[in-house]
């Protein structure tokens, strides 16, 4: 009985586990003939652990694939892993898938001991053929292009490609045996890498509207939308608005430059030094003047004086002062 209970514990935290501590991708949908790299985030506990990725229904009896350690070197080829522990992350790359690839995978970590299972997360791989494209819409100005991008699976790499207005099978335009189309309005390059590219040059409001990619059977539709032509000014304004621009530059940085305030700087420092010098001269001038004409008062004062004793008639006298130095006053009488 005992056994039993012991049996049941055990198989019951088996199928428990730690969930919720390793997260991934929902389900995919590949074209064969591509590859996958699948983001495999786990807890910060699980940093030294073993991570592996492997292939099954059930993830106790899944077939192990690859892990991070002791990789074998024939599962590389196909199936590589790596770990990143600052990010918390380890990536699956899974390369040239075939139909047969299609099925349930495991992103797991080794937890250890027999009372407690991997952790673990799965996804959904199907690998199909057929077509796709990168962008159902695309939107170019008139006269100008777009590009279309239409990716196909690897058993339509020597197929014909085509690129059809959408109900009318008979506007296909076909690739040759090199893989190329070329006409005036268009282009079609097929790289034989499993995408083949849709060139519209030239574009014109007719050419608005729904369109086929296709290979084979598949089809892909794609909607072409055409915006009227952005208006701009001629040439000749757009020159004449750039000269007046730069004109209008120039001579805002011209007079914010500081070399040409210091011409008009030295214009006023000299003439404010020569007013300045005129002044002194003047003024120094004044003083001399008066100084020589004190000195002739000093010298006349002899010759002016009379004696107390004699009398004079003032009355009848008059002065004469000679504006020469060399001229004496005279007095008549």
């Amino acid at each position: 009985m005992k056994q039993i209970i012991l049996a049941g514990l055990l198989l019951l935290s088996l199928l428990s586990g730690s969930a919720g501590l390793v997260t991934t991708l929902g389900d995919q949908v590949i074209l064969e003939g591509r590859s996958i790299t699948v983001p495999c985030h786990y807890d910060p506990q699980y940093i030294p652990n073993v991570k592996y990725w492997c292939q099954g229904r059930m993830k106790d009896f899944c077939t192990k694939l690859a892990q991070t350690v002791n990789q074998h070197k024939e599962s590389a080829q196909k199936v590589s892993i790596a770990d990143d522990p600052t990010q918390l992350v380890f990536t699956v790359t899974i390369n040239d898938l075939k139909e047969a690839d299609s099925g349930w995978y495991w992103c797991g970590v080794e937890v250890g001991g027999i009372w407690q299972a991997d952790d673990a997360t799965s996804l959904h791989i199907s690998v199909v053929h057929g077509l796709s494209v990168v962008n159902n819409v695309v939107s170019g100005e008139e006269g100008g292009a777009v590009k279309i991008q239409c990716q196909y699976s690897e058993r339509y790499r020597e197929s014909q490609k085509k690129w059809c207005r959408s109900g009318d099978w008979s506007s296909c335009m076909v690739t040759d045996a090199e893989g190329h189309f070329q006409s005036k309005s268009m282009q079609i390059t097929d790289d034989k890498s499993r995408e083949f590219t849709v060139t519209l040059r030239n574009l014109e409001k007719k050419d608005q509207g729904w369109y086929w990619c296709a290979v084979g059977q598949e089809q892909e539709p794609v909607r072409v939308e055409v915006t009227s032509r952005t208006t701009t000014p001629s040439s000749h304004q757009a020159l004449l608005a750039t000269v007046a621009i730069n004109t209008g530059l120039d001579k805002r940085y011209a007079l914010q430059s500081p070399n040409n305030w210091l011409i008009p700087l030295l214009i006023c420092g000299v003439f404010f030094l020569l007013v300045s010098a005129f002044l002194v001269a003047r003024r120094w001038m004044k003083h001399y003047r008066k100084t020589l004409l004190l000195k002739e008062a000093g010298k006349m004062e002899p010759s002016l004086a009379v004696p107390l004793n004699r009398e004079v008639e003032w009355n009848n006298t008059t002065v004469v002062f000679l504006s020469s130095p060399d001229q004496k006053v005279h007095m008549l009488s």
